[in-house]
């Protein structure tokens, strides 16, 4: 299986509430016809993410498939065509960034399974790795030595790694994030609660070891399933 995360800003001058209703009602269901995609994801941040400023992004696409060959089989067909023509009508397509990913489960739950709202709440958070390491070790590391770390929260319902592929990194390039932490919790209080954990402290504590600043970028989201 392999994924695909795009992250996504609105054009300058439209609503956070125009933005988020095309993104669901319009360019959501003409992704939703995409041959060959197997699951489909689009996460709003909370109202809460503007009320001190812009968010980083205004929210994450997630798209599920088989494997690379489904991926540019997708790309040729009529359905993708029409998907990257509706993207400039509420997206600022010179800030997409689009990631191709391997989605690691550092701990397994409960994962919405039909289509709609799901419970919960969920934070991605954006990752650049230290620029003086080697991305394959960074991704090791993150996976077996940092990611069992934040995994011992007991608040935490489910915790994947989004690395970004190897792929990425040929010819001395780098991509603008080295991949996403997604967590979710049951809600906002047991979110709250993880922060006073000894194993949220040790998670911090871990962080220079790994990560290229003390400040991660976060979104809280809300997910609204579209293909399951």
């Amino acid at each position: 299986m392999i994924k695909v995360c795009e992250l996504v800003k609105r054009p300058a001058g439209m609503s956070v509430e125009d933005f988020g209703r095309h993104w669901r009602e319009v360019h959501g269901p003409i992704v939703s016809a995409l041959p060959g995609l197997r699951r489909y994801v689009q996460n709003h941040p909370l109202p809460g993410a503007y009320r001190d400023g812009e968010p980083v992004y205004d929210g994450v696409a997630e798209l599920w498939l088989d494997d690379k060959d489904a991926l540019r089989a997708m790309a040729t067909t009529a359905e993708f065509a029409a998907a990257k023509a509706d993207e400039p009508n509420f997206i600022d397509t010179a800030a997409l960034i689009e990631l191709v990913v391997d989605e690691v489960v550092i701990k397994d739950g409960p994962l919405a399974s039909a289509p709609g709202p799901a419970p919960g709440i969920k934070s991605i958070g954006l990752v650049r790795f230290r620029p003086d390491l080697d991305p394959a070790e960074a991704r090791r590391y993150w996976r077996e030595v940092h990611g069992p770390i934040a995994a011992g929260i007991d608040v935490l319902r489910r915790y994947t790694q989004n690395q970004v592929r190897p792929g990425a990194y040929g010819d001395g390039r780098r991509p603008v994030w080295d991949g996403m932490a997604m967590t979710w919790f049951d809600s906002t209080d047991d979110m709250r609660a993880s922060a006073t954990t000894d194993a949220y402290r040790a998670t911090i504590a871990d962080g220079p070891a790994l990560l290229a600043s003390a400040v991660t970028p976060t979104l809280l989201c809300r997910e609204l399933v579209m293909v399951a």
